[in-house]
């Protein structure tokens, strides 16, 4: 069966790391068509829109999306994506590699972030010349849905025990409390063991003691931010792949923008998109080939070539090329 991919290589960046998982993907002569598609700061500048509507319908129809950043137009780009994908949740792995400088090497965790509410949902307004609002949305459902994941994702593996729900209900009474009733009750009903965090002593506790927490179940915003926090233990966001999970369809990133200040440069780290292709390939079902791709990044991670900002001197395509001679 041929599993058609969505190629979004948009701005920046985006441009030179996309090439790069997608020559490793091809070292792997896998059953994977590549669709190209368009979006961007760009794109807007040519047609008027950052997301012309065929981009949109092809990461709707293909089996899956890998896309690679977005400028100004990120909010344009990448809500939309994940709407086209339908997407619920948000993985993000936030694991330090042996050979890179890691401010707590020990780290290894995964955050599941709720992906369509919160402050995200885009409800915003001006009142007045002096006030702006806008409207936190969180239901029962979408909280319920994201647990129901987060207890499968855990039980599907021997390496989680349960997760840690991180909120901030003390305060946002009604919306993380909702949010937090709801997670916390699944899995009281899934017989999967829950502790609970407030998200700004979580803040605190991670960056001290990294080791105390595994998968992190956690509303929109908390988790977008935590989980940059998180990059910075284990050495960048050069590092972290991430995918948008849907019913049938799914969305994969790299959690980096576009890096402007080095974009064209040709010595981005393609790391992160590529462990996100790796991600792209278990939910596929290529969980064989999947884990392939990740060890071969480990140890070039590990043994070098590295690119600058991991402390080598290499050219995105040196790392890359290593990675595709160490499949």
């Amino acid at each position: 069966m041929t599993h058609q991919i969505a190629v979004i290589e948009g701005d920046g960046i985006g441009q030179e790391v996309i090439p790069a998982a997608i020559d490793v993907l091809e070292a792997l002569d896998l059953d994977l068509e590549f669709v190209e598609g368009e979006a961007g700061d760009a794109v807007k500048a040519d047609t008027g829109e950052a997301l012309p509507e065929e981009t949109y319908d092809l990461a709707a129809e293909a089996d899956a999306t890998l896309f690679g950043a977005a400028g100004e137009t990120a909010a344009d780009v990448i809500l939309p994506l994940r709407d086209a994908v339908d997407s619920f949740v948000n993985i993000r792995p936030a694991k330090a590699y042996p050979g890179v400088e890691a401010v707590r090497p020990e780290t290894d965790l995964v955050f599941l972030r709720e992906n369509t509410e919160g402050v995200y949902s885009g409800h915003e307004d001006d009142l007045s010349d002096d006030l702006s609002t806008l409207t936190r949305v969180v239901t029962t459902s979408a909280s319920e849905k994201l647990a129901e994941f987060a207890c499968d994702y855990v039980d599907d593996s021997d390496a989680h025990d349960g997760f840690s729900v991180v909120h901030k209900a003390n305060v946002m009474r009604k919306t993380d409390g909702r949010f937090r009733d709801g997670v916390v009750g699944v899995a009281e009903d899934r017989g999967v063991d829950t502790d609970e965090v407030l998200m700004d002593a979580f803040a605190t506790r991670v960056c001290l003691d990294p080791e105390q927490f595994d998968v992190i179940v956690c509303p929109n915003l908390a988790g977008d931010v935590l989980s940059d926090l998180a990059a910075g233990l284990v050495g960048g966001l050069g590092l972290l792949p991430s995918a948008n999970i849907g019913d049938d369809n799914a969305l994969f990133e790299p959690v980096h923008g576009t890096a402007p200040d080095i974009a064209g440069e040709g010595i981005a780290n393609p790391s992160a998109t590529i462990l996100s292709a790796a991600m792209l390939l278990d939910h596929l079902g290529y969980s064989e080939e999947s884990q392939q791709v990740e060890t071969a990044v480990e140890a070039v991670l590990a043994e070098g070539p590295r690119t600058g900002d991991l402390g080598g001197d290499a050219s995105t395509d040196e790392m890359t090329d290593a990675i595709v001679d160490a499949l």
